[in-house]
């Protein structure tokens, strides 16, 4: 029997075993036999070329799951108020984002300025006015709306350039267009948050301006000065951030959705369809401004993936410096996970469809490879 095959059967037993729980309505130990469904679902996706990606999404779903059930056990532990991680913990994601720039990718602005600029302003546009819209179109209490308008002014985040990676996209352009938008968050995020959401509630202009420099600015700097002192020096520290990052985020989702699950009871599946169709509408609408500005098949593609996939977790953070955890936190606790399944399927999408000029670059470098190979044989 396969290791797939496996799992996928201790999945399908997980998953009737939880039907029938429900049924008798004996929910004790809902949470466990979800988060074992979701972790065999897991295991299963990652003997998968395609659905590898979505593995750890599951991952998270599985602890989320938890959080639900038993949400006491993520908001103290012995007096201790576990949200204060948030902070920490994102400028940990940060200073690894960090790690991972050079000057070279801010050297791309100048190769390719164009695609830069409408990739940040379609960001910087599109999802704060689609939040805002989406926000109005349910009628959420103010709370909630605000945190969907939130989302849509954060800048976008490191998963963006995977996704554009795994969609044969231009990926010097998602990194560069990630960087930018960024950069230019702790200015553009709090006025178009003052804008837009402060029909919904108070917005401190400068002290979300002081919150996204000390969450983002002054870690990503950091990040950066470790990269050219000490990276590939401690080649155990370059391996272990990533998977310090993504553990992280895990920890901060089911840390919000502990905090907001009576809110997220009231609202949840109104809430995941508003998100769905906050990130969707970003995907497409991000498209096709490329497509109509006449950008290649790739660019398109990567702004579309740039546009409509944001750093939910700053978001989070954002939404713990107001003080607003259980209620604007909940649309980027939703977020986060909504915008890695839908990225992840377009992504596979797109990279079973090759962009044409792709195609014609790999015919090219076939051709020249036989023709060189030709040209041995005859020598």
């Amino acid at each position: 029997m396969k290791r797939s095959t496996f799992f996928y059967l201790g999945a399908a037993a997980c998953l009737i075993a939880y039907a029938v729980l429900v049924v008798q309505q004996q929910h004790d130990w809902g949470g466990w036999i979800l988060l074992l469904f979701f972790f065999s679902l897991a295991m299963a996706f990652r003997e998968h070329r395609l659905l590898k990606g979505l593995s750890y999404t599951l991952m998270i779903m599985a602890v989320v799951s938890l959080a639900m059930y038993y949400p006491q056990y993520f908001k103290t532990y012995r007096g201790f108020k576990l949200s204060e991680l948030i902070i920490p913990l994102l400028q940990i994601i940060m200073f690894g984002m960090g790690t991972e720039l050079s000057l070279k990718d801010f050297a791309n602005v100048l190769r390719m300025p164009k695609g830069i600029i409408v990739g940040v302003v379609c960001h910087y546009i599109i999802m704060p006015l689609v939040g805002f819209g989406v926000a109005n179109l349910f009628n959420f209490p103010p709370e909630i709306a605000a945190g969907i308008i939130l989302v849509g002014c954060c800048p976008s985040g490191l998963a963006s350039n995977v996704m554009c990676y795994l969609a044969k996209g231009n990926l010097a352009l998602s990194v560069s267009v990630t960087t930018i938008s960024t950069i230019v968050a702790p200015f553009l995020t709090p006025l178009l948050m003052r804008l837009l959401g402060g029909s919904f509630i108070d917005i401190d202009f400068w002290g979300m301006v002081w919150d996204i420099t000390k969450i983002v600015i002054i870690p990503v700097t950091a990040g950066l000065a470790f990269h050219y002192l000490i990276h590939g020096k401690m080649k155990w520290l370059d391996k272990a951030m990533p998977l310090v990052s993504m553990a992280g985020i895990g920890i901060i989702l089911t840390i919000i959705t502990a905090a907001g699950r009576d809110n997220l009871i009231k609202v949840g599946a109104l809430l995941i369809i508003a998100t769905i169709l906050h990130n969707v509408l970003g995907y497409f609408m991000g498209y096709w401004s490329a497509r109509i500005l006449r950008f290649h098949e790739r660019d398109c593609r990567t702004i579309a993936l740039e546009v409509g996939m944001q750093n939910a977790g700053l978001a989070s953070g954002l939404a713990l410096a107001m003080g607003k955890l259980s209620t604007a936190g909940l649309a980027p606790a939703i977020f986060g996970p909504v915008m890695n399944i839908s990225g992840s399927s377009l992504a596979s999408w797109w990279h079973n469809h090759p962009p044409a000029e792709h195609q014609e670059s790999e015919s090219q470098e076939v051709g020249k490879s036989g023709s060189q190979e030709k040209q041995l044989s005859s020598q």
